[in-house]
């Protein structure tokens, strides 16, 4: 029931940005092409998988258990279960979550876990008004009644499209978009305009860096690349994570209005998150799996815990996952070599870091005796995050493990931890090491 769980191989798509239309590549489409690459170096059949498990929080209706299409269409066979998780923004991280469980049970010891997403995709729905007048359109018998009906029909108000990602951004207790929990987390921590600007720019900057540095679509340290071009159907080539900006400043991102809370508020689409097309795998195998196949692992999975809180302020998730991992094993948070914490929003993350330095919050909303202290913003997604790489809901959990590993190798340093809030008022976070 203890035993190490290694992860052996990962691999991910370029994330590609919603451009306010259906992107090239449908989500199991993403995951295949991830998912074949990846499978395709390693020294075992598809076929030899346990089963193949995939977070999505937005499955399209012809593909609503993506896990299964994805392992049939990678060649895993009519053998190899294939599945779908879903736990919001932590999708992705839930699929891991979910071998790690079924291979301490036994049920498995070689299990390929992801995530993904197509937002761009996301669907634009009839609202119920409008369903209803097709209900009785359809039940209408005779001209007179179909005619009537036509004379009831109000275009700009029972055709005005509901957009499904917003819906799906929507807290459906609490009734806030997330950028508006974002809003709330600035407000109770005093986080400035000025500083997520700059927490923004900064992370446009890493990713220009790591990509110029070629540090994700080539192999280093004994890893492999992170980053597996894609082709769509008329031959273009994908290679980078293309919502990266070259001219995000603090002060270019300062122009921007607030969108959340357009009198009051300083959330912006600039500081918060992109809405993207992406995929992202990790290949988890047992110590017997490991002689088995003769695999060499690159990282293993020490702990996971998932938190629940007051869904009005889900973006410190975090905070409360993060925390019982560090209680059990007796760290710090300076402890940790590397930290990946998802940028859903500059708020979001830079409350994280306040929450933890703060006496009150740590005692009243997590019982301990006084703060935890400082996380040092070096050792924090070092390479960028969300909010200039994009945020595939479903698999921005797994590639934020993936690349926790990748930044561990490459460095020489061994322990890390990768978390992310999730909508509804949880949170996520992994122990990670390499080896």
């Amino acid at each position: 029931m203890h035993q190490d769980i290694f992860i052996v191989d990962g691999a991910r798509t370029p994330f590609l940005k919603s451009r306010n239309r259906p992107g090239p590549f449908a989500a199991s489409d993403l995951a295949t092409a991830a998912g074949r690459a990846l499978l395709a170096r390693q020294p075992f059949a598809p076929s030899a998988l346990d089963e193949v498990i995939l977070g999505c929080a937005s499955p399209s209706v012809d593909e609503v258990n993506i896990g299964r299409v994805a392992a049939l269409r990678m060649g895993c066979g009519v053998k190899v279960p294939g599945w779908t998780v879903m736990r919001n923004c932590a999708s992705g991280m839930q699929s891991i979550d979910s071998a790690i469980a079924n291979m301490r049970s036994g049920r498995g010891d070689l299990i390929l876990a992801g995530g993904v997403d197509a937002l761009s995709r996301a669907p634009l729905l009839y609202s119920d008004a409008m369903v209803m007048w097709f209900s009785q359109f359809a039940a209408a018998r005779t001209v007179g009644q179909k005619a009537a009906l036509f004379l009831k029909l109000r275009p700009s108000q029972l055709l005005t499209p509901v957009i499904g990602i917003m819906r799906g951004l929507t807290d459906p207790v609490c009734g806030l978009l997330m950028g508006q929990t974002a809003e709330n987390l600035a407000h109770r921590f005093g986080i400035t305009r000025r500083r997520m600007d700059e927490f923004s720019a900064r992370s446009h900057a890493r990713v220009i860096r790591s990509q110029g540095d070629g540090l994700l679509r080539s192999a280093h340290d004994g890893m492999p690349a992170e980053i597996e071009p894609l082709y769509d159907a008329k031959g273009t080539l994908y290679l980078d994570d293309d919502g990266v900006r070259k001219d995000s400043s603090a002060e270019n991102l300062a122009k921007l209005r607030p969108f959340f809370d357009r009198k009051y508020g300083s959330v912006t689409a600039g500081n918060s998150s992109q809405i993207t097309d992406g995929a992202a795998w990790v290949l988890l195998a047992t110590e017997d799996a490991l002689r088995r196949h003769d695999l060499t692992p690159l990282g293993r999975i020490v702990d996971s815990q998932w938190a629940g809180l007051d869904p009005e302020q889900m973006g410190l998730g975090p905070v409360h996952a993060v925390t019982p991992i560090l209680k059990r094993h007796g760290l710090a948070l300076d402890d940790l070599d590397a930290w990946e914490i998802n940028e859903a929003f500059a708020a979001q993350v830079l409350g994280c870091i306040e929450a933890w330095k703060s006496v009150d919050y740590c005692r009243t909303e997590l019982g301990l005796e006084g703060a935890l202290g400082a996380l040092d913003e070096e050792k924090l997604n070092i390479d960028g995050g969300a909010i200039a790489l994009g945020h595939p809901v479903g698999a921005s959990g797994t590639r934020i493990v993936l690349h926790l590993l990748h930044v561990l190798r490459r460095s020489g340093k061994k322990r890390g931890i990768a978390s992310i809030c999730i909508g509804g008022g949880l949170g996520g976070a992994m122990l990670v090491e390499a080896v």
